[in-house]
């Protein structure tokens, strides 16, 4: 068995008692959220600060919550893109996804059944994770509803990100 002299000793037990305590206080005070999709996730035609997920964000903090929003959109991307980079665009220790996707099957041929069934296909292989998700697709299109989109009628204008990301609050707050 080896020894350890005392210093040593100390040192480890020392190390592995800040991990444990940073791993707590990570966990604890630092929720991860990802908001997943496309080319509205991402912010298309707006500045990064003014998305969805970054305006989000600035709310939860605003009222006291340290989570982050990490923004997961790819432009053009469909359901069968986002299942193909689901795991490495939604890392160990998500808690919750911001779902919203779809729309880009259909732009690209695809029926409305194909787009549901893959959105059910990621929904569950994020809940199999033990991951909540949100659908953010009813607050897209009522904020379509309402005007917010830029000239092409799909991308939402910072006032259309500012209306989501405020519908959104109540439910990852």
């Amino acid at each position: 068995m080896k020894r350890y002299s005392r210093c040593g000793m100390k040192a480890v037990i020392c190390s592995l008692a800040l991990l444990l305590v940073g791993a707590m206080s990570a966990t604890a005070s630092h929720a991860q959220i990802v908001a997943l999709g496309a080319s509205n996730v991402e912010g298309y035609g707006v500045s990064a600060g003014e998305a969805f997920p970054a305006v989000l964000e600035a709310m939860l903090r605003a009222k006291g919550r340290n989570y982050s929003v990490n923004a997961q959109g790819v432009f053009g991307d469909t359901t069968s893109g986002v299942l193909g980079r689901l795991d490495s665009a939604v890392p160990e220790g998500t808690r919750t996804v911001i779902l919203l996707i779809g729309g880009n099957d259909i732009r690209k041929g695809g029926t409305m059944q194909q787009a549901k069934a893959g959105y059910g296909e990621i929904a569950s292989r994020l809940k199999a994770r033990h991951i909540r998700v949100i659908n953010a697709g009813p607050y897209y299109q009522a904020a379509r509803k309402r005007g917010l989109t830029q000239g092409d009628g799909i991308h939402l204008t910072a006032a259309g990100h500012r209306y989501l990301a405020s519908e959104l609050l109540p439910l990852v707050n």
